[in-house]
């Protein structure tokens, strides 16, 4: 396409040349005493301006040449000036004014001497030159307004971007400036929420063992649990703060931590287990959290919604897609949609962004599924 567009104004400018160079020709033939010489200058003046764009003095001066040579010859009338007058457009449209003018006047002063407009008599002379003269200062009047006309869209065009960039600056600043403030938010309730938390839950765990008693599994997945929020809460407040480091979610969670999550929700009292199909490679990185948001998200929902219920996490490395999907076998509904709340919205939201498809629906057999499939690009 932009091959096409590059090479669409010279075969434009091919047109007009040879358009002129078949109606000059046509005026050649009509013409009294006209040879082949006549229609060679003829040609030659209007196939000049297939450089009217790219070149306009020298198309100017060339078919102002050549219709000198063919009127100092024959008697062609004022058709022998067509070309010369676009060529006039050309040049005045390109700035070339003075050269212009002083080009159009010679044509114009060697007009009169060699007779270009008639035979007819010095009135008619004069009568024609006038004609001729208007037809000048049309095209460089037209000309000027085409150039100032062309400035202003150029510059109209040149605030509209610098308006639309000052407008993207500004929406980003304030972009930044939420994220700090969230990030301050987050790091001033949160962190200091979860804080607690870990270090309750290690001053227990100090405790039992101290005094020789067995830790609950609960009070361990406890600590495990905290440490693993505040790992990731400290990464997403890096992401928060630094918004021009997009890998600055590295630090979160991907699929390499997923053992490490089944067994946290194991040791919650939930029965889960872990199948992976394919060969496992590198995933994107925002793939990659995705999936493992999406593993969290689905064993929270079974922990919290059907209890006494197993959790079964499936994840396959197909061809162009990572395909992630978690069963359990609880008692929901086949025939009750599922609410969406919060985490099943938060699944489809960052599915949706990856161009994925997510499927969390109650299964026929009982129980509930949440199937994602994310696209990868070309498998590497």
């Amino acid at each position: 396409m932009s091959s096409m567009n590059r090479w669409r104004p010279v075969a434009q400018d091919g047109m007009l040349a040879v358009a002129m160079a078949l109606f000059l020709s046509v005026v050649v033939a009509i013409t009294p005493h006209a040879g082949a010489f006549d229609l060679a200058a003829a040609l030659a003046g209007s196939l000049a301006l297939v450089a009217w764009r790219r070149a306009p003095l020298v198309a100017l001066v060339v078919s102002a040449g050549c219709m000198l040579a063919l009127a100092a010859h024959v008697r062609p009338g004022p058709a022998a000036a067509f070309p010369v007058i676009v060529a006039v457009f050309a040049a005045f449209r390109a700035g070339h004014r003075l050269a212009t003018a002083l080009v159009g006047a010679a044509f114009l002063g060697a007009g009169l001497v060699v007779r270009l407009p008639s035979a007819d008599g010095s009135l008619r002379d004069l009568q024609s030159l006038s004609l001729l003269v208007g037809w000048f200062v049309a095209a460089g009047v037209t000309a000027t307004v085409t150039r100032h006309r062309q400035a202003y869209l150029e510059e109209a065009e040149r605030r509209a971007a610098e308006a639309e960039r000052t407008r993207e600056e500004a929406a980003l600043r304030r972009a930044g400036e939420e994220r700090l403030r969230i990030a301050r938010e987050l790091h001033d309730s949160l962190t200091h929420s979860i804080s607690i938390i870990k270090v309750q839950a290690g001053v227990a765990v100090h405790l039992a063992r101290r005094r020789g008693e067995d830790v609950p599994p609960a009070l361990l997945a406890i600590q495990e649990a905290s440490g693993d929020a505040m790992r990731e809460l400290r990464a997403t407040l890096e992401v928060l703060r630094d918004a021009d480091q997009p890998d600055g979610e590295s630090l979160a969670s991907g699929l390499d931590r997923l053992d490490d999550l089944v067994e946290r929700a194991r040791s919650t009292g939930l029965p889960a287990t872990v199948t992976i199909s394919g060969t496992r490679r590198d995933l994107p990185a925002e793939v990659d959290r995705a999936a493992y948001r999406i593993v969290q998200e689905a064993l929270t929902n079974v922990a919290r919604h059907a209890g006494g219920a197993a959790a079964a996490v499936r994840v396959d490395y197909a061809g162009g897609e990572l395909v992630v999907q978690v069963d359990d076998d609880g008692k929901a509904d086949p025939d009750a949609p599922p609410v969406p709340g919060t985490g099943l919205l938060g699944m489809r939201e960052r599915v949706a962004a990856l161009g994925g498809r997510l499927r969390a629906e109650p299964r026929p057999e009982g129980g509930f599924t949440v199937r994602a499939e994310l696209p990868l690009g070309d498998p590497s």
